[in-house]
């Protein structure tokens, strides 16, 4: 009888854990700039947020071959807002002035767009094939997307918070 009862409960401490360790498993707790496969919510890489909330992305230009950064921060309601543009040349594909409120300026031979406050819920990006080079600067490091992500991807950048599931499954572009 007391090893029936001592079975019993020693089952149902099993299970608690087990539960407890799937509800851990499942329930987005980092916050992240996602990296998902397309429209779908899949992760595939992903950079985890410590404090530091702006990111860049740098990309070379198809028509001009010229360097492209886009400058980035995280608000406070979990939206992209693009607050800089940094191109080299004047033409087809890029800005000619600031719109209301930015300030345009030209310092060493490049332009810059800055005080912008354009806010997303999330953007789109096809990964370059041939001449994009897409990279995505963190803490003043660069990363190259085509070593986490097949060249030629629609992926969907956004941020979000992540399960642990989803931190095994996709890759932390930081630990590559």
């Amino acid at each position: 009888m007391i090893v029936r009862k001592l079975g019993r409960q020693i089952l149902i401490l099993l299970l608690l854990i087990f539960i407890s360790n799937a509800i851990m498993l499942f329930i987005p707790i980092k916050q992240a700039l996602v990296f998902e496969y397309q429209n779908t919510g899949k992760v595939l890489a992903y950079i985890p947020f410590s404090k530091e909330k702006n990111f860049k992305i740098k990309y070379t230009h198809s028509i001009h071959l010229s360097d492209v950064v886009e400058s980035y921060t995280v608000t406070k309601e979990k939206r992209i807002k693009q607050y800089e543009l940094m191109y080299e040349d004047f033409a087809i594909g890029m800005p000619e002035n600031a719109f209301d409120g930015e300030i345009f300026e030209q310092k060493d031979g490049k332009y810059y767009i800055k005080n912008m406050k354009r806010i997303f819920p999330l953007f789109d990006l096809r990964i370059g094939k041939v001449r994009a080079n897409h990279r995505v600067i963190y803490k003043n490091k660069e990363y190259q997307l085509a070593d986490y992500l097949e060249a030629g991807t629609w992926v969907r950048i956004k941020i979000k918070k992540i399960s642990l599931f989803q931190q095994l499954k996709g890759v932390n572009i930081l630990e590559q």
